[in-house]
C-alpha cells in the first residue's frame, strides 16, 4: 500500500508541474501580445485582419482551463467520499450514490468534472454485457441494474442541454452551417470529445437493444442532438443505417420515430444526407413489398407515405432519384416487350409485386406533388409505363393487375388535370366469354382484387370473380368519366364507351350485369344532357382559353350526375372491401398511442418526477442479455446436460410421456364403469400401444407382410392381458 501511495503522489506532482508550465507559457504569450501592440501597432492590426484567433487568446481561456481543473479535483473528491460511504465496494463499481452526486453537481452548478465522470459511466452502461466489459482501460466496469437505469435515463434526457450549454448553442434547433462554424471555436476544441462519446456510445447501445419501446425512447431523445452528427460523417452514416433498419422492420411506434429522426437529419444536414436516406428508404420499401396480402397493404402504404414525405424535403434533389428509378422501371418493361426475348421468362419481372408497388409508389409521389413543377414532368413517362404494363399480357387471369394500373392512371389524370384514355383498357375486360354466360364454376369465394395480381383459371368461372370484375370495371369507368363530366367535349368523349356498354348489355345473359350497365348508361346520357344544355348557350371555340371556365361553378360543388353517381359507387366499394377484410393491421400499431405519448412526454419534461417515472417504465434492464444473464444461461445449460447424463431414465420417461399423450386407451381396457381398472395396467396398455405404433409396417409393404404383422400384434396383446 505504501508503494502505491508514493506512486500516486509522484504522478500528482508531475501533473501539477506540467499544469504550472502550461500556465506560465500561456501568461508569457499574453504578455508578448501586449508588448507587440505597444511596439508595433501596424503589425498588430495586420494580425487582427488575418489571424484573429491568435489575438483572441486571453486570460478567459486560462480561467476556463482552471475551472475545468478545479471541477475535476472536486469530482475526485466526490468519488472518494462516495467510495468511503460504501461498506465493501469494488474499485471499479459505480454506485447509486456516485450517480446521484454527479447528477446533483451537474444540475446545480454545471460541474464539468461530474459531466466527464458521468460520460465514463455512460460508456460503461452502453457496453454493459459486452465481452470487453472487464477491460482494465475503462475506469468503471461494474454496476447494478438500478444504477444502469439511472445513468441511461439521465444522460439521454439531459445531455443534449448540457452539451449545448458547454458549446454556447441555442437550446434547440440548428443546422449544418452552425456546427461547421462552431468547429473552429475554442469551446468545440475543449468539449468535442464529450459530443462524440455521447453519440458514439448511444449508437452502440442502439445496436444492442431488443425492446421496441426502449429503442423508440432512445431515438426520440437522440433526435434533439441530431445536428451534432454534421461534425462526424462516419457516425452519421451509421445512424442513418440503424434508423433505416428500424423504420423498415420495427413494430409499434418505432417506424414513426425512426422516420422522424431521418427526416430531421435531412432537414438539418442538407442534400448529402438526403441522398443516402432516399436510397435507403427506397430499398427498404422494395424489400417490404415483395409479398402482399390484405393485412400487409396498410404497412406498405405507410412506408410509401413516409418515402413521399421525405421527397418533399428537397424536390430538386428528389427529381434526380425519381428520374433514375422510373427509368429503371421503363428499361425492365422494354426488355419484356422486345421480340428478341422470351416473354414467358421476362414478363414475370414486370408482373410481380415489387414492380407494381414501385409504380404505386411513384404514382403517389407525383400525385402528392402535382401542384409543384419539379416532379410533374415525370407524370407522362410514368403513365406510359403503366399503360404498357396493363397491355403486356392481355389475359383474363391478370385482370386484377390491369385494374390496379387503371386506378393509378385515374389518380395521375385527376391530380395533373390531363386526359389519359383508360376507357379502352376497361372495356376490353368486358369481352371475355365468361361474362356473357352464367358462371359454370359455382359461387366461389370472394376475391379481393386489391390483394392479388393473378387469379386461377377455375376462379375465372366463379360467380364471385365475375361480379367483382364487372363491378370494378363500372367503378373505374365511372371515375374516369366523372373527371371529365364538366368538360365541353363530354358528349364526344363518352360516345364510344356508351356504344360498347350497350353491346355488352345485348350480348350478356347475366341479368345483374345487364342491370348494372344500364344504370351506368343512364347516368352517362343524363350527364351528356347536362353538359349539352350549357354548351348550347356558349359562343367560344374549342381552342379558346374560356373553355377552362366551362361549368366551373358546378365543378366546385360536384353537381354533375356522374360525380354524384361516382360517390355512391365509392361507398359501395368501401363496404365491399370492409366485409372482405379478415383483419385490420395498423403499422405503427400503437401510432395513435405514440402520438399521445409524445405530447405527454413534452409536458412531462418540466416535471422531473413524472419524467423519471415515465422513463423507468420504458427503460428497464431486461432489454439486453447482459453478462449476468449470459452466464446464467450457460450454467443452466451445463446443469441440464449433467442431469441428463446422470439420470438417462428420466429423459426416456419424459419422451414416453410425450408419445403417450398422442394415444387413447381402447374400450377393451376399461372396466364396466368406463374407467381404467389399475394404474399399472393402464401404463402397460399405453406402453404396448406405443410399441405397436412404432412397429407398424411401411406403407409400401405387401399384403402378406401386413397380415403377418397383424397376427403378431394380436398375440402380444393377448400376452399382455394375461
Amino acid at each position: 500500500m505504501g508503494s502505491k501511495n508514493k506512486a500516486k503522489k509522484a504522478e500528482e506532482k508531475k501533473s501539477k508541474n506540467t499544469e504550472s508550465m502550461d500556465d506560465l507559457k500561456a501568461k508569457e504569450h499574453i504578455e508578448q501580445l501586449q508588448r507587440l501592440q505597444e511596439k508595433d501597432p501596424e503589425f498588430y492590426e495586420f494580425l487582427k485582419e488575418h489571424d484573429q484567433e491568435l489575438l483572441d487568446f486571453d486570460e478567459e481561456d486560462l480561467e476556463i482551463d482552471e475551472e475545468e481543473k478545479e471541477n475535476e479535483e472536486e469530482e475526485t473528491e466526490h468519488l472518494t467520499l462516495a467510495a468511503e460511504n460504501e461498506e465493501e465496494p469494488s474499485k471499479n463499481t459505480v454506485t447509486s450514490a456516485m450517480v446521484d452526486t454527479w447528477c446533483n453537481a451537474i444540475q446545480d452548478s454545471a460541474n464539468l468534472g461530474a459531466v466527464r465522470s458521468l460520460m465514463r459511466a455512460f460508456r460503461t452502461a452502453c457496453h454493459y454485457g459486452d465481452d470487453s466489459g472487464d477491460d482494465n482501460s475503462t475506469k468503471f466496469s461494474v454496476m447494478s441494474s438500478s444504477v444502469f437505469n439511472k445513468i441511461m435515463l439521465f444522460v439521454l434526457t439531459e445531455m443534449d442541454g448540457i452539451l449545448r450549454g458547454l458549446l454556447r448553442l441555442p437550446t434547440s434547433g440548428g443546422k449544418k452551417e452552425t456546427i461547421m462554424d462552431l468547429m473552429t471555436t475554442r469551446p468545440w476544441k475543449n468539449h468535442n470529445n464529450l459530443v462524440k462519446s455521447y453519440l458514439g456510445n448511444a449508437l452502440h447501445v442502439l445496436n444492442q437493444m431488443t425492446d421496441t419501446e426502449m429503442i423508440s425512447f432512445t431515438l426520440r431523445k437522440l433526435r434533439n442532438s441530431s445536428v451534432f452528427l454534421a461534425a462526424f460523417p462516419v457516425l452519421l452514416r451509421k445512424y442513418i443505417k440503424v434508423a433505416l433498419h428500424f423504420w423498415g422492420t420495427g413494430g409499434g411506434a418505432l417506424p414513426i420515430v425512426s422516420f422522424l429522426l431521418l427526416r430531421d437529419l435531412c432537414i438539418r444536414l442538407g442534400s448529402d444526407c438526403l441522398d443516402d436516406c432516399i436510397k435507403g428508404m427506397y430499398k427498404g420499401y422494395v424489400l417490404n413489398c415483395q409479398l402482399v396480402n390484405a393485412t400487409k397493404l396498410q404497412h406498405i402504404q405507410f412506408l410509401g407515405n413516409c418515402f413521399i414525405e421525405l421527397l418533399r424535403v428537397d424536390l430538386l434533389s428528389s427529381y434526380q432519384h425519381a428520374f433514375t428509378y422510373i427509368r429503371q422501371l421503363a428499361l425492365i418493361l422494354k426488355e419484356a416487350l422486345s421480340e428478341s426475348t422470351k416473354k414467358k421468362e421476362i414478363y414475370r419481372k414486370v408482373y410481380q409485386w415489387k414492380y407494381i408497388n414501385c409504380l404505386e409508389l411513384w404514382t403517389g409521389a407525383i400525385c402528392a406533388n402535382s401542384s409543384e413543377g419539379d416532379l410533374r414532368p415525370l407524370a407522362y413517362p410514368l403513365s406510359q409505363i403503366i399503360s404498357g404494363v396493363a397491355r403486356l399480357v392481355p389475359t383474363a387471369q391478370y385482370f386484377p393487375l390491369r385494374l390496379r394500373c387503371v386506378r393509378m392512371l385515374n389518380r395521375i389524370a385527376a391530380s395533373t388535370g390531363t386526359l389519359i384514355p383508360v376507357s379502352l383498357l376497361l372495356l376490353d375486360m368486358l369481352e371475355i366469354k365468361e361474362l356473357h354466360k352464367p358462371p359454370t364454376g359455382g359461387v366461389g369465394k370472394a376475391v379481393d382484387l386489391r390483394a392479388v395480381l393473378k387469379v386461377s383459371k377455375t376462379t375465372l368461372k366463379t360467380r364471385a370473380f365475375q361480379e367483382a370484375c364487372v363491378f370494378s370495371v363500372v367503378e373505374e369507368l365511372t371515375e374516369h368519366l366523372a373527371q371529365w363530366s364538366y368538360s365541353v367535349a363530354f358528349f364526344e368523349l363518352s360516345f364510344v364507351p356508351s356504344v360498347r356498354l350497350r353491346n355488352f348489355c345485348k350480348s350478356t345473359k347475366v341479368e345483374r350485369f345487364r342491370r348494372e350497365m344500364r344504370n351506368l348508361i343512364r347516368q352517362i346520357n343524363t350527364n351528356s344532357e347536362f353538359t349539352n344544355k350549357k354548351r348550347a348557350t356558349v359562343s367560344f371555340l374549342p381552342n379558346d382559353p374560356e373553355v377552362a371556365s366551362f361549368l366551373e361553378d358546378e365543378k366546385k360543388s360536384e353537381a354533375s350526375p356522374l360525380s354524384q353517381y361516382a360517390a355512391t359507387l365509392r361507398q359501395r366499394a368501401q363496404q365491399r372491401d370492409d366485409t372482405m377484410m379478415e383483419s385490420s393491421v395498423l403499422i405503427g400499431e400503437k401510432s395513435s398511442t405514440f402520438g399521445n405519448k409524445t405530447e405527454d412526454d413534452d409536458e412531462e419534461e418540466d416535471d422531473d418526477n413524472s419524467r423519471w417515472g415515465k422513463g423507468a417504465r420504458v427503460f428497464n434492464s431486461a432489454w439486453l442479455p447482459g453478462r449476468d444473464s449470459k452466464i446464467k444461461l450457460k450454467e443452466e445449460e451445463k446443469k441440464e446436460k449433467t442431469r441428463k447424463q446422470k439420470d438417462p431414465q428420466e429423459q426416456t420417461a419424459l419422451d414416453e410421456d410425450v408419445v403417450e399423450d398422442l394415444f387413447l386407451s381402447s374400450d377393451e381396457d376399461r372396466d364396466e364403469n368406463g374407467s381404467v381398472s389399475d394404474t399399472t395396467d393402464a401404463e402397460d396398455v399405453e406402453s404396448e400401444r406405443t410399441i405397436t405404433k412404432r412397429q407398424k409396417p411401411p406403407l409400401g409393404s405387401s399384403k402378406k407382410k401386413r397380415k403377418v404383422h397383424d397376427k403378431k400384434s394380436k398375440k402380444r396383446k393377448r400376452v399382455n392381458r394375461t
